[in-house]
């Protein structure tokens, strides 16, 4: 089976053409104008559009390695890796600093408070707050939480991933619990490429998880394809997923497919910490070194089933996608891209011919 991609609503039944007018109006053009207001802010940014052209990337994954002989302070950051940081840093202070921006959570209107709050989980021992994000490793973060907890005996414990058991979430606390952690507890999410994020998730929950099928796959291909009525969701092509994302209002996404600004909220909330999948296992390093977690804990090795996202296969799938879909999809992540500092999708007829 082709692998074709998950979230809290329910797929809605409203005809494109209108459903995506009021997307553009409501979420895209805020978006464009803060991009702008981001790209005036900062001559380091031009990075994000040359990235564009010259097809600029973030620093490479760490090699693979045996586990840690346990814990050695990571390598100091490397120039690269330091203009990276300065480039984030400097894109989310010039968003944030806008008026029109929240500066804390309780800023935030209430349905984008409770999808932050349900993101960050918690560590009272530590003293720490992680937001997870689907799809850039967050599977193996509440691994670890769960054995700093001791609710979990090794971060390699085989079987069926549970989300919510052993788990503490910043949103089942009270107003003064939650503040007092914020101001206090140290602080981190993840990011990942958006285009690459949204085609792992594709990949994967369509793909592999019969649930996403039956709840998202049908709907999508019902809407979108001439005679879809029999599909059983296991076939919905990645243009159909692009064209449903369109379609879709960013705060009723699915958490699989919601873009990380809405998750995490980097302007409500101060993160210490950003790091990246593409530096994964150091930056989880530089983490749990910053926590004091204990020496035996060590970020988990990749899955053998997992399948990873190469460079080669989203080159296939975005050139292998209507240009105008990806052009019209990208405003929604805009502020992934320019905020997290990852070049947008080279689409050119050029690049494609590869």
């Amino acid at each position: 089976m082709q692998p074709r991609a998950s979230g809290p609503a329910e797929p809605r039944r409203v005809p494109p053409g209108r459903s995506r007018a009021r997307s553009r109006g409501a979420a895209l053009l805020p978006s464009m104008l803060m991009f702008g207001v981001i790209l005036a802010s900062s001559g380091l940014l031009l990075m994000i559009q040359r990235g564009i052209l010259a097809q600029v990337g973030p620093p490479p994954p760490h090699p693979p390695a045996g586990p840690p002989s346990r814990r050695e302070p990571p390598a100091g950051p490397g120039l690269e890796l330091e203009v990276l940081r300065d480039t984030r840093n400097r894109t989310i202070r010039a968003l944030c600093g806008q008026r029109s921006m929240p500066r804390t959570v309780w800023d935030l209107p209430a349905g984008q408070r409770r999808t932050l709050l349900r993101h960050l989980l918690v560590s009272d021992k530590y003293r720490f707050l992680y937001c997870y994000v689907p799809k850039v490793a967050c599977s193996n973060w509440k691994r670890i939480l769960k054995v700093l907890d001791g609710a979990l005996e090794s971060v390699d414990v085989q079987g069926k991933m549970d989300h919510k058991s052993d788990l503490v979430f910043l949103g089942d606390m009270k107003p003064e619990e939650i503040s007092y952690r914020l101001k206090h507890y140290y602080k981190f999410l993840f990011v990942r490429n958006p285009m690459e994020r949204l085609l792992s998730a594709y990949r994967n929950k369509f793909g592999e998880i019969k649930e996403y099928q039956q709840k998202y796959g049908v709907e999508i291909v019902r809407r979108y394809r001439k005679n879809g009525g029999n599909s059983a969701g296991d076939d919905v092509t990645f243009s159909e997923f692009l064209r449903y994302l369109l379609d879709e209002d960013v705060e009723r996404m699915n958490e699989h497919w919601m873009p990380i600004y809405n998750l995490c909220q980097p302007c409500a909330v101060r993160y210490d910490f950003i790091g990246s999948y593409e530096r994964l296992r150091d930056d989880a390093d530089h983490v749990l070194e910053r926590i004091q977690a204990p020496s035996f804990i060590r970020f988990p090795e990749r899955q053998a089933w997992y399948k990873p996202v190469t460079a080669q296969t989203l080159h296939y799938y975005l050139c292998n996608t209507q240009r105008r879909l990806i052009k019209e999809l990208l405003p929604k992540y805009i502020l992934d891209f320019s905020l997290f500092a990852y070049p947008l999708p080279n689409i050119t007829s050029e690049f494609c011919r590869q």
